[in-house]
């Protein structure tokens, strides 16, 4: 059995993390799920939250808002639409990404306003319980 499996994040602005870790905790739309080497193929969606991986250097954090995790048994694939270090990202960083949010949902397509109004209420849930 593996120690580590490669972990990857990424955003369409950058490459993030790309590491061995030993645990990767990820925010799942189904819920948090902690994945660690030779865990079984899953992909997922993701939620607002706050992705942890455990790695050499020890644990980095980073905020996520939405996108997809790819998981196999040697690797976590993170593909996300907006991610940031959290070291990187105050209260009132969060509270802009809210507003535009917000914006987007009010000027959303018919198609898209019911999507648009649950991403709105889940990263405001995401915020009010940042610590």
């Amino acid at each position: 059995m593996a120690d580590t499996m490669q972990f990857d994040l990424v955003s369409p602005e950058k490459r993030l993390a790309s590491f061995a870790a030993s645990e990767v905790l990820v925010p799942g739309s189904e819920g948090e799920m902690t994945v660690m080497p030779e865990h079984a193929p899953v992909i997922t969606t993701l939620r607002p939250g706050i992705v942890r991986a455990k790695g050499e250097k020890g644990e980095e954090e980073f905020i996520v808002t939405r996108g997809i995790a790819e998981i196999s048994s040697g690797s976590v694939a993170i593909i996300a639409e907006q991610a940031f270090p959290r070291a990187d990202m105050s209260r009132d960083d969060m509270q802009a990404l809210l507003e535009e949010a917000r914006k987007a949902a009010e000027t959303a397509s018919e198609q898209e306003r019911v999507s648009a109004g649950k991403f709105v209420e889940e990263l405001a849930h995401f915020v009010e319980n940042m610590a």
